[in-house]
């Protein structure tokens, strides 16, 4: 079975630390460490199975394909196949308004 590279782009990486410290902030340090932890996880899960996260139905509306996503708890985390490397664009939380978010981002 081929193995692919998982690799965080920097907006992922923000949008972990902004989790970690929202919870941190209004739960538990433990509980922060737990959360962080259990989404790397998933995310690194993606070197074998790549393509079984769906397009995310915003972007799918739009035309929009080459991004997929999985989902943990209320969170839902959009990356892209690139050859032999999976790359997360972004951690979301699934409350908030996701093409709001994704259209600030697709701006700057």
């Amino acid at each position: 079975m081929k193995k692919y590279n998982v690799l965080f782009d920097v907006d992922a990486e923000d949008d972990l630390f902004d989790i970690y410290r929202y919870v941190t902030l209004n739960d538990s340090i433990e509980r922060a460490d737990k959360l962080f932890n259990s989404l790397k996880r998933v995310c690194y899960k993606l070197k074998l199975l790549p393509h079984r996260g769906d397009v995310p139905p915003e972007l799918f509306e739009i035309g929009v394909v080459e991004f997929r996503e999985i989902r943990f708890k209320p969170y839902r985390i959009l990356y892209s196949i690139e050859s032999t490397s999976v790359l997360v664009h972004c951690i979301l939380d699934g409350r908030r308004d996701i093409q709001s978010i994704l259209q600030e981002r697709l701006l700057r």
